[in-house]
């Protein structure tokens, strides 16, 4: 008899294509994995409301459930509506105390709302303000695996990770964080797996180590 299928559904970061989990690879003949998408929110949507909705697309039962940094707070508010087998959260924060000081002076000042976000929507114009080769990269790279520049999603996701109101860690979460990640920079400490040299992008630079390693940590 042919071993059932763990399907393991990935959510990206914040604006992001999910090819960024292009050269992620599990086994075949254990794993199916499924890529998930944003979706534009509806207007003044919560976000557990969008959490619930993104679940629609959910189409397995006992499936293991990644997200990366902004994906990774979407699909801890997705497994409060749904089982799973495990919760995998890569690059992101536990609670909203792990959020840098800056962006919790943006919630307190609203200062969220001021983030020139039209920028994103043409990145062609961003890039000609690069003063450096290694920004000027940098836009490229974004621009590679970025897929939603709608100005009202970006507006909404500021916002949602800004506003984040999650007190207490996941009991049941699998937190994998990069000693080096410069967005967050305050969740390695307690209960996370640390990946030396992982930066904010990790699930593209530190794809091995994914490759190694995930396997075992949704099976055991």
């Amino acid at each position: 008899m042919n071993q059932e299928l763990i399907h393991v559904y990935m959510m990206p970061g914040m604006a992001a294509s999910p090819t960024i989990f292009e050269r992620i690879k599990l086994p075949e003949d254990q794993f199916q994995i499924h890529w998930l998408e944003w979706m534009i929110p509806n207007k003044d949507e919560s976000l557990q409301d969008y959490a619930k909705r993104m679940t629609a697309k959910i189409v397995h039962d006992n499936i293991v459930l990644l997200g990366v940094s902004f994906g990774g707070i979407l699909v801890q508010e997705m497994s409060k509506f749904i089982d799973v087998k495990k919760l995998i959260v890569v690059s992101s924060v536990k609670s909203q105390h792990e959020l840098p000081k800056r962006m919790k002076i943006a919630r307190f000042l609203k200062a969220y709302k001021m983030v020139p976000t039209q920028l994103l929507s043409n990145i062609d114009v961003l890039k000609k303000y690069a003063f450096n080769d290694t920004i000027s990269k940098r836009i490229d790279l974004y621009k590679t695996y970025l897929s939603v520049s709608d100005k009202r999603y970006l507006d909404w996701a500021i916002k949602q990770v800004v506003c984040w109101d999650q007190e207490q860690p996941n009991p049941k979460a699998i937190y994998i964080h990069g000693d080096k990640d410069a967005i967050f920079t305050h969740s390695c400490d307690g209960n996370c797996i640390v990946v030396e040299g992982g930066t904010h992008i990790m699930v593209i630079t530190k794809y091995k180590w994914f490759n190694e390693h995930l396997p075992k940590l949704i099976t055991d």
